[in-house]
């Protein structure tokens, strides 16, 4: 049997029957027992039969029948006083037969026979028999059938009310996962049971939105990779042809190689964003100078800023040594800082600056440049993405930098956001506290 929900109501079905059996079983079992529980005991009944053979001995037998009469009114049963081979006293009726039911389940005094029960004792001399006949009636089952099949249907109503709530989100649960499996990405379950159920179904509901958020960026960097890839590879064409042809042999082979290096940057770029949005496990963790790391891109920056006209200041408090993948966070600072050099005017400052405060280790770098239309912001992390395609294009980016550099910090379970200072633009880094290792000394650090 496939079928939870057959499952569910054949169970349930099943224990209401074997239930029902049981309560029969026993109600008959304890009807019986209190029946018998509830005849009179030896002693009454001793009493009773001494009483009725002292009137018949003392008055006769119109005195004996008005006491079994009287009997009678509080015991609505038939009372018969015999002699000891069973026969009544009053009417000479044979009640041997009486008796005999009577001793037939010794050592209790009676039995239930067609709905009776016959209790005797004799009388202390020994010389007659005092025989009770309790008239019950047999316990009809039969009467309680309609009440038993009210409470099987019920019963049977609330199981099928059980089965259809178990079964019906699983159901739901099992198309919206068919749906998702064939290609439709928007299937959801949607709950909003509060159970085991509703969890299952909001995980799948969760994994569902990862999916389809990690398909639909892979499907957009395939068309911005074929995009991409486009241009440099038609240059690289026209390259081979130049160098064939064109008397300015040197020049043209330079502009080949122009063209490779970018071509080349592009392809590391891309396998950088793969490395950077992998298995977040992978990450090679060690302890390592922040201050450290920052001097040391500022420095090898230096010779692009001193081209471009501008410097560096490294700006920071308190010596922070963190535990973080060294690689990783030192090409996220990298491609944040050499965007900023390439946007900063002439004359000015690119400033890097750190400092860790109780929920955070923050490092933010500003340019002084035209900044970033305000409704771009969002959007200058995301891959190939640029502000000015034709000067950074010039400028041999690719608009990966900054992509790369949220992926990067994203690992480290950190954050990255930009803002406009009016004039230039502010990239910061916010990483989580547990990353640092504590330092004792401090220090202010400036390079000009």
């Amino acid at each position: 049997m496939r079928s939870i929900f057959a499952k569910i109501l054949l169970w349930s079905f099943g224990t209401l029957v074997v239930s029902l059996i049981a309560f029969v079983a026993i109600s008959r079992f304890l009807s019986d027992r209190e029946f018998r529980r509830n005849e009179p005991r030896r002693n009454p009944l001793s009493m009773q039969a001494e009483h009725a053979r002292q009137v018949f001995e003392r008055s006769g037998r119109e005195q004996l029948a008005l006491y079994l009469q009287q009997l009678y009114t509080f015991f609505p049963d038939d009372h018969y006083l015999t002699d000891s081979k069973g026969r009544d006293v009053l009417t000479g009726e044979d009640r041997s037969g009486l008796l005999a039911q009577a001793r037939e389940r010794p050592p209790r005094p009676g039995m239930v026979v067609r709905g009776r029960m016959v209790l005797a004792t004799q009388t202390a001399d020994g010389r007659y028999r005092f025989i009770a006949v309790i008239q019950r009636p047999p316990l009809d089952l039969w009467g309680f059938v309609p009440y038993y099949v009210l409470v099987l249907l019920a019963v049977a109503l609330l199981c099928y009310m059980l089965a259809t709530n178990l079964a019906t989100p699983l159901r739901v649960l099992g198309q919206a996962v068919e749906q998702f499996g064939r290609g439709n990405l928007s299937a959801r379950v949607n709950s909003r049971r509060q159970d085991e159920i509703g969890e299952l179904s909001r995980a799948f509901d969760q994994m569902a939105d990862r999916i389809q958020t990690l398909l639909t960026a892979e499907r957009r960097l395939l068309q911005d990779i074929s995009h991409e890839l486009r241009s440099p590879l038609a240059r690289l064409s026209f390259g081979v042809e130049l160098v064939r042809t064109a008397d300015d042999r040197e020049g043209a082979v330079a502009r080949l190689k122009k063209e490779i290096d970018r071509l080349t940057h592009l392809v590391g770029g891309l396998l950088q964003v793969t490395r950077v949005e992998g298995d977040p496990a992978s990450l090679n963790r060690e302890v390592f100078s922040l201050n450290e790391l920052l001097l040391e891109l500022a420095a090898d920056g230096a010779i692009e800023a001193d081209a471009r006209g501008c410097r560096l200041v490294v700006k920071g408090e308190e010596p922070i040594l963190v535990r973080a993948d060294h690689e990783l966070l030192r090409r996220a600072v990298e491609n944040i800082l050499r965007n900023a050099i390439r946007h900063a005017p002439e004359g000015t400052a690119v400033e890097i600056v750190f400092d860790y405060r109780p929920t955070t280790v923050s490092i933010s770098i500003r340019d002084y440049g035209p900044g970033v239309p305000e409704e771009m912001l969002s959007s200058i992390f995301k891959p190939f993405f640029r502000v000015d395609s034709a000067r950074d294009s010039a400028s041999g980016g690719a608009g990966l930098g900054l992509a790369i550099a949220q992926s990067a910090i994203a690992l480290h379970r950190g954050s990255l956001s930009a803002t406009n200072m009016h004039p230039g633009l502010q990239v910061s880094i916010e990483l989580p506290p547990d990353l640092r290792v504590p330092a004792e000394d401090k220090a202010i650090v400036n390079i000009s």
